[in-house]
């Protein structure tokens, strides 16, 4: 198994360095961040997949969680996470936990993590998961993304993991000056853009769109925030 891991670990790092190498005149960047890197080669991706999917684990592309969700391709993992320009001492709001990969990547790259998931199944799951592998910093809730989690704000970082038809205006109050949103927007079936907020200390926001991307959609509990669908 450890040989596996390993090996599959290696692939997987070396396919997302070549999809940096191949988008970089989109992402604006020729390497990820060190911190980053090193991140996603700590976090064992295959114990974030149902079992039957072990075996791809470690490919470059999303596989299926149940409940109609995904986890995310390692390279859009590890791009996300590195648009957030996290600091050690930095707290982050995560929404969409889903199988706690993204989420278990973030806590090794800020002092905390508050993850919401709207799926009560998988935020169970999630935080019986993340304690087992021993992921101390991070806090769990089941809850509706598009309000965010106003109890802990403001965060340093807030990243979503599914697709908005809108950015929330909930999650820009949430986030702190100087801090960033990173976070997918687009309808289903429709083009999708990976977009950055970024907050500026006066409390302004720039928003700039960095690529194309393809995910489920933000699923809205309470349907107050689902114009666009």
């Amino acid at each position: 198994m450890r040989r596996s891991r390993d090996s599959g670990m290696e692939l997987m790092l070396a396919d997302i360095r070549a999809e940096v190498a191949y988008t970089r005149g989109m992402i604006g960047r020729d390497d990820l961040s060190e911190p980053v890197m090193v991140a996603m080669s700590k976090v064992p991706r295959d114990e974030f997949v149902p079992g039957d999917l072990k075996a791809a684990a470690f490919d470059d592309g999303p596989l299926p969680i149940g409940h109609g969700q995904t986890i995310s391709q390692p390279y859009i993992v590890a791009l996300m996470s590195d648009l957030l320009l996290l600091r050690p001492d930095q707290v982050v709001l995560e929404i969409g936990t889903g199988s706690g990969y993204q989420t278990a990547v973030l806590s090794l790259l800020c002092q905390t993590v508050y993850s919401v998931e709207v799926v009560p199944a998988l935020a169970d799951i999630a935080v019986r998961r993340l304690d087992r592998l021993g992921y101390t910093n991070v806090h769990l809730r089941c809850g509706n993304g598009y309000e965010g989690w106003p109890e802990h704000a403001p965060y340093d970082g807030i990243i979503v993991t599914a697709a908005a038809p809108y950015i929330p205006e909930a999650l820009i109050e949430q986030l702190k000056p100087g801090g960033r949103l990173v976070i997918p927007v687009g309808l289903p079936h429709m083009r999708q853009e990976l977009m950055v907020v970024a907050k500026d200390e006066q409390g302004d926001t720039r928003t700039e769109s960095i690529l194309g991307v393809a995910f489920v959609p933000l699923v809205d509990a309470s349907g107050e925030h689902d114009r666009g669908y």
